[in-house]
């Protein structure tokens, strides 16, 4: 499927597995999609599996966004307490749409956790509580976690996913690999298909060697293999120490959960000479997370990096912030560098590297080879230091799985149409106003003003023109919606949700009138083409029904038809 056609799915509000090899795209279509989401007035969380993860992505953890932090079940208890939690109550009801990427490395149970928690949270038994719910991964990388001899709990094989039924994305055009040899031993990996060809390819890397002015990234399976060569290469460089500690802001349980998900160490020691690599992303400075250079020397204790492409780049601190309901809730500040001469293969799933020389002698997982392969972009980039048979496996159930997403997704891209980046003139992204019900609007500030006379109050004190006005807009039907809107708490619902939601039914087609509207006009995929762009654009309904030459109803009861 065409990157293109993958986001004109998600933008029609289906729940989808996007998947496909490394460098396909799936970052991109992700980061496309949330932007559009956002911009169409849509609530969109933002969660990973792992922490690291969720910095790629500028989120967090599906663990702390989900409020189960490292709870394995749901106990009674535990319903109880997360029920009377009103910002976490708020949080699921203010969103539209939940993200999780890296979805591989999630277990199982915990999808069900997720799952259960949005229906009690949101009232609503629909799958997740009838978010719409975009899954993101590769499942021939790294599996969950487990503990001795368990088996692996994939997020695939769990209650949740098989109720979610999500959409397959299956991205099959490659952007990161260059078309040699190495692309070729990936797909042949995926499949399960190694041939001699393939054995050759792997053979002519072996021994390689960078050359010595060449920064590589030396990719390990173990920790302590990484901190011993990163120590031995910089006590062997003569210059002096610059040292740099990590400053922190916050409660010192989100701080911490903070830390643990980023690479920047909590002291950082550099040297002229020292191999480093960005953990961070900053494109307009210059680098992005696992962009790698050399320090070159200082200028006001300050590291001057330069790049493998010549450029050079003075860093200064870099802050990362964990952030709640719109609130931060810790921030962590350190240079955006870690020493480079090595890292594990488990910190580099979701990097893309110029060249790294990868260890893959102690491999103990299925699937550790492929992520540490695939990290880099040609085959010329790749030095092979020692392999052994664990390397090459793949989990064994991901095989016949992967042929049937393939399969579900052609099925899919037959039918799917192409949504494009929008083009805006100097990159800047101006939010695309939300189609308002202009004729509610109306109705909700008269009653405002009469409410707030009867009650003696200044009219802001019932609701602001913001809360109207995104009333007028997502049409709430139910006051667990209401919840979930800025500006209504548990009190001004008890006092004005009954009249917002007889309000907001006299301005909804009902179920019968829709079944009317449906079967007494049909919709030419060029309408359904131009009703969106007219929306995207954030047209007036007036406007929208004077171009189409439809009525309002109409209008209404093809957007919910179209799922936006």
């Amino acid at each position: 499927m065409k990157q293109a056609q993958a986001l004109g799915v998600m933008l029609a509000g289906e729940s989808v597995f996007l998947t496909g090899p490394p460098g396909a795209g799936k970052t991109y279509v992700l980061n496309q999609f949330i932007k559009r989401a956002v911009r169409q007035g849509k609530t969109v969380a933002v969660t990973a599996s792992t922490g690291i993860a969720a910095t790629h992505i500028g989120g967090t953890t599906i663990h702390s966004w989900s409020g189960l932090g490292i709870r394995d079940e749901l106990m009674a208890r535990d319903r109880q307490q997360l029920v009377g939690n009103g910002k976490l109550v708020k949080r699921y009801n203010a969103a539209d749409v939940l993200v999780i990427d890296e979805v591989s490395m999630l277990h199982g149970k915990r999808l069900d956790m997720v799952n259960q928690l949005c229906k009690l949270l949101r009232k609503d038994p629909r799958p997740f509580g009838g978010l719409q719910v975009i899954l993101v991964g590769d499942l021939f990388q790294l599996p969950p976690v487990t503990r001795g001899s368990e088996a692996a709990d994939f997020a695939h094989t769990s209650a949740a996913w098989q109720e979610l039924d999500p959409k397959i994305c299956y991205l099959s055009e490659q952007h990161r690999q260059q078309q040699d040899g190495l692309l070729d031993l990936l797909e042949a990996m995926r499949r399960g298909e190694l041939e001699i060809a393939h054995q050759e390819t792997i053979e002519s890397r072996m021994g390689q060697k960078p050359a010595a002015n060449q920064p590589v990234t030396r990719l390990y399976a173990h920790n302590i293999d990484i901190d011993t060569i990163n120590n031995r290469h910089l006590a062997a460089l003569l210059d002096d120490v610059h040292e740099y500690e990590i400053e922190t802001r916050g409660s010192a349980a989100k701080v911490e959960q903070l830390r643990r998900s980023i690479l920047a160490p909590e002291l950082l020691e550099l040297k002229t000479g020292a191999e480093v690599m960005f953990v961070a992303n900053n494109p307009g400075a210059g680098f992005v997370n696992g962009t790698r250079g050399k320090v070159i020397g200082f200028k006001d204790e300050q590291p001057i990096v330069q790049l493998v492409n010549g450029r050079k780049i003075n860093v200064t601190q870099h802050s990362w912030k964990l952030e709640e309901d719109g609130h931060v809730r810790a921030e962590v500040a350190q240079l955006p560098l870690r020493l480079a001469w090595a890292i594990t293969i488990h910190k580099s799933q979701g990097m893309s590297l110029d060249a790294a020389e990868i260890d893959l002698s102690r491999s103990f997982t299925p699937g550790m080879g492929y992520v540490a392969l695939s990290r880099v972009r040609s085959l010329d980039g790749l030095y092979l230091a020692g392999i052994n048979q664990m390397a090459l496996r793949m989990h064994p159930d991901i095989y016949a799985l992967d042929e049937e997403l393939r399969k579900r997704s052609a099925a899919l891209a037959a039918t799917a149409m192409e949504v494009q980046e929008e083009v805006v003139d100097g990159d800047a992204e101006e939010p695309v106003a939300a189609l308002i019900n202009q004729p509610l609007l109306t109705n909700l500030r008269q009653w405002r003003t009469a409410r707030a006379q009867a009650d003696s109050v200044p009219p802001y004190v019932v609701a602001h023109d913001t809360l109207l006005e995104l009333i007028a807009t997502k049409l709430p039907n139910s006051k667990q919606v209401l919840m979930g809107m800025k500006g209504l708490g548990p009190r001004k619902i008890e006092l004005y949700g009954d009249d917002i939601l007889r309000l907001t039914a006299a301005h909804v087609p009902t179920s019968a009138m829709a079944a009317e509207a449906e079967k007494a006009t049909s919709w030419t995929p060029a309408e359904d083409a131009l009703l969106l762009n007219l929306f995207r654009q954030g047209r007036p309904l007036e406007d929208v029904c004077h171009t189409l030459g439809r009525q309002p109803d109409e209008v209404w009861v093809r957007l919910r038809k179209l799922k936006i």
